[in-house]
């Protein structure tokens, strides 16, 4: 693999890493209602485990309510259903055409709870980030010893992947540190 390919490579992981985060923290619950907060929840209907938003569209349109319009009013109750079998603790209220949630306000336990949950998934981040830069100094190594690059260039290449490396952990933790905020809030 040519050096540049390998730099190219290392930072499209990194920003996928940084886009499973975010995705991560979209789902930590904070005082209000948000949509993310059930996006991940998978509902067994149609003899198939299906991501929510497959079936319904998610909305927030009050601070503390979730609705939940399904494509298909068929499929409301296996909705309900897989919300209750979450462990999100959410009681759903269906009305036969929607689902609301009323989001109850944290308590000052859970909302530590999320923010130390917030400081996993952030170091799972970071920690698969350095993973990532290692594979590609390994990559870089083996491409010199392969006679493909310099030593010289090997060397400045590395530089440039804990460039990279840095700016993608400054970029995690400036995400927990607004999500943790949001949570505290």
């Amino acid at each position: 693999m040519p050096a540049e390919d390998i730099l190219f490579d290392a930072d499209h992981r990194m920003e996928k890493a940084i886009q499973i985060l975010k995705t991560s923290l979209a789902g930590i619950r904070t005082g209000r209602a948000n949509p993310g907060l059930v996006d991940t929840l998978r509902v067994a209907v149609y003899g198939a485990s299906t991501p929510i938003k497959q079936l319904a569209t998610v909305g927030a349109p009050e601070p503390t309510q979730i609705v939940i319009r399904p494509y298909d009013p068929s499929t409301l109750k296996d909705i309900e259903k897989a919300i209750v079998a979450s462990d999100l603790g959410f009681n759903p209220q269906n009305d036969g055409r929607l689902i609301r949630i009323n989001v109850p306000p944290l308590s000052n336990e859970q909302r530590k709870k999320m923010v130390a949950r917030i400081k996993e998934l952030t170091e799972e981040a970071k920690i698969s980030i350095r993973n990532i830069r290692r594979d590609a100094n390994k990559a870089l190594d083996q491409a010199e010893k392969d006679k493909e690059i310099s030593e010289d260039k090997r060397d400045s290449l590395k530089e440039e992947i804990q460039e990279v490396t840095k700016k993608f952990e400054a970029q995690a933790t400036e995400l927990a540190k607004s999500r943790e905020q949001e949570v505290m809030e």
